[in-house]
């Protein structure tokens, strides 16, 4: 449209100007009844309109954004639970553990000779020590039984220091005498430095399982020395019917929390829930749950709220799909799934209001275009009305029968619009831009802005699902891979229990979800131990792949070779035959001659060993290096022997440590690792790669890890 003088030429007011010209009387009062009468049923059409479409917008972006939750929390609440599941099935096993063996020294105890326990020595407070305790009035020097008990203290502390999970371990004896494996020794002395007397027998753990009968666990109990609390698991020791006592184990409840802690955030969260319907593990800041001690939680079966009560009854039984749960007069999506191994729930909260936000904004976003387009139109209506006012004192019969007929083409297209957009509504079809609404005036830019936003609203409901369903997916398999190769990695310790001759520990931190990284340790015979450590070209789930293939076939082929350089000659052989990916990887491998500490090596490409002889200082040893594996066919390695005597260390890792980089571009380097090391000052593999690890991530800092962290250590006994 375009002004021309003070006409307005195009649109409306051109085909107004036209049919005034045509027809010279136009009866006024007419005109301006129908105009007024159309009008009217024009702002009724286009607000209807807008409430179609708005609660079509509302009813698909809802459904869509509540299959998306269901499908997301459903599948996540299940690994959780089963992540749940794992690390209580690992303290009941240690638990049946610890009773077989109590109910094994008491079935024999006229043959087992008593150890030695001591009271608790204030003075190891903070390391995990092995004390007796008894109840007031209780001789200890009398018990026929703490003796017994006392051969169990070092199993006790192996499992203590071994498993960040357990808080302490103990047995409690049917005589009111106790044998405990912790941390915290000093309050357990009066502040006259007597000993505390312990009611052992009264604690929830002995009794609730002395009367079981079989495994138990606890609610979230207070100490009974301390301000700390404990879940604890406990089972009898009963042996011909007799109850000699009950063992227990304290699980760590910043452990259980990671797993609700790790899922917070600002509209939902994750806790557990005990069989007795009872929270026992939820943020702090949730606003829905308190988390408080057994005999003080509310049982939730129980509450007020049927609609919560039946939720938690059946998420201890099952799992339960995605639910609406109104607590307070506020929804809340809620979906549970059971722990197991323990008849316990894990269950996940959302705020339901959070969820309907980006509903609320494409409501929002389609009332501004609305808005824009129905303002352009009226503006446009009350220009051609202001014309054919003026027009109108001229002309006053034509002008009459004109604003008829263009009234008449003015609804029309706006009917059509309607119906189509009405029927959408029931169908679900989005509108379309058809050529009988381009008019060329505002009733085109109406019909243009209703097309654009169906399309816009259609691509939005499009991209949303398919992006939610990828994530979902590539985030499960993921995690999948991740655990697989953690699974894939020796991590029991002591590695060989039953051989005293040496001490090993071994660590591998990937730098994404996945890594290349590997360590291996086996017997190879009852004198031979073979030790690997590995780097495969380049990170993530290709190099997680040929690192698993490397690692079984080095297993394979050390079953008939005891050689270092036969055994990467074959694998080399093996990795050249089919590496289209040309993919390589450098290998340390060595054999260590038990009985007279002769280490046999060859190092395909990887980086120098590091070997500490006993009172001497950590030294790399500059071996010759071989070319990489898989790199190149009919490649032969050479073999180095180093003597190891007793009290030497071995130290290998990737070029992950040495190259380990600052915020600043800088690398920890060798030089640094070995004096690390030196300071570490332990003949305890674990201890001293955790030191390692210790004095790397304090170099890095807030920096990155580019690469995967992988060491391995061996002390020679």
């Amino acid at each position: 449209m375009k002004k021309v003088l003070w006409f307005t030429v195009g649109g409306l007011h051109q085909k107004i100007l036209i049919l005034v010209q045509v027809f010279l009387i136009v009866l006024m009062g007419v005109f301006l009844g129908v105009s007024s009468i159309h009008t009217r049923r024009l702002s009724s059409i286009v607000d209807e309109t807008r409430s179609e479409q708005q609660a079509a917008i509302d009813n698909i972006s809802g459904e869509t954004m509540h299959f998306v939750i269901e499908n997301t929390m459903t599948k996540m609440i299940v690994l959780q639970a089963q992540n749940a599941d794992d690390a209580f099935e690992d303290v009941t096993n240690n638990v049946r553990m610890l009773r077989d063996i109590a109910e094994g020294m008491f079935a024999n105890r006229s043959g087992m000779a008593p150890a030695e326990v001591f009271p608790p020595d204030p003075a190891k407070d903070g390391v995990v020590s092995s004390y007796f305790l008894c109840e007031q009035g209780v001789d200890y020097t009398r018990s026929e039984y703490l003796g017994i008990a006392a051969n169990m203290c070092d199993t006790m502390m192996a499992m203590c220091s071994c498993n960040d999970r357990i808080g302490n371990c103990y047995i409690g004896l049917a005589d009111g005498t106790h044998i405990a494996v912790g941390t915290s020794t000093k309050e357990k002395y009066d502040e006259s430095g007597a000993l505390k007397p312990f009611p052992v027998r009264e604690r929830p753990w002995y009794r609730e399982a002395a009367e079981k009968g079989d495994l138990y666990f606890t609610g979230l109990e207070k100490d009974a020395f301390g301000d700390s609390t404990w879940i604890t698991c406990s089972a009898p020791v009963i042996v011909d019917g007799r109850l000699y006592g009950v063992v227990g184990i304290d699980i760590v409840v910043d452990d259980l929390c990671s797993y609700a802690s790790d899922d917070e955030n600002d509209s939902g969260f994750v806790c557990i829930v005990n069989e007795e319907g009872k929270v026992i593990v939820a943020p702090g800041n949730n606003g829905l749950f308190t988390v408080s001690e057994s005999e003080n939680a509310e049982d939730l079966r129980k509450s007020d709220n049927k609609q919560l009560a039946a939720f938690v009854e059946n998420a201890l039984s099952g799992e339960t799909g995605l639910d609406v749960v109104t607590v307070d007069g506020r929804e809340y999506y809620m979906t549970g799934s059971p722990i197991k191994s323990i008849g316990w729930a894990v269950v996940s909260v959302v705020d339901k209001q959070i969820t309907e936000e980006p509903a609320k904004k494409l409501r929002s976003e389609y009332d501004r275009i609305n808005a824009d387009a129905t303002a352009t139109y009226r503006s446009g209506s009350d220009n051609s009305a202001h014309t054919v006012y003026v027009m109108l004192g001229l002309v006053f019969v034509i002008a009459s029968v004109a604003a008829l007929i263009v009234a008449d083409r003015i609804v029309d297209p706006v009917e059509s619009m309607t119906k189509e957009i009405i029927a959408g509504a029931t169908t679900g079809k989005l509108f379309e831009m058809r050529p009988e609404y381009k008019t060329g005036d505002e009733i085109q830019v109406l019909a243009e802005s209703f097309d654009d936003l169906s399309r816009k609203t259609k691509q939005y409901i499009i991209d949303l699902t398919r992006i939610t369903k990828e994530k979902e997916r590539i985030g499960t398999e993921l995690e999948l891979a991740k655990r697989i190769q953690a699974d894939m990695l020796p991590d029991t310790y002591p590695a060989f229990p039953e051989r005293s001759e040496f001490d090993i520990y071994a660590s591998m931190t990937p730098a994404k979800e996945v890594g290349g990284d590997f360590y291996d340790y086996f017997l190879i015979d009852d004198d031979h131990l073979c030790l690997v450590i590995a780097d495969v070209s380049g990170k993530g789930v290709p190099a997680a792949l040929f690192m698993m293939m490397t690692m079984i076939l080095i297993k394979t082929i050390a079953e008939s070779e005891r050689s270092p350089g036969a055994i990467l000659e074959k694998l080399n052989r093996m990795l050249c035959a089919n590496n289209r990916e040309e993919m390589f990887v450098t290998v340390w491998l060595g054999v260590l001659d038990i009985p007279s500490g002769e280490l046999t090596a060859a190092n395909a490409g990887h980086e120098y060993p590091v070997i500490r002889k006993a009172g001497g200082k950590y030294e790399l040893i500059k071996d010759k290096h071989g070319f990489v594996i898989g790199g190149m066919d009919q490649v032969r390695y050479k073999e180095y022997t180093l003597q190891l005597e007793k009290g030497s260390t071995l130290f290998v890792y990737t070029d992950g440590v040495p190259e380990a980089t600052d915020g600043q571009g800088q690398m920890f380097g060798t030089d640094r690792m070995l004096e690390s090391l030196n300071e570490a000052d332990t003949d305890d593999p674990k201890q001293l790669l955790e030191k390692e690890r210790a004095a790397v991530d304090r170099f890095v800092g807030d920096a990155e890890q580019f690469d995967d962290l992988t060491m391995l250590a061996v002390t020679l006994k």
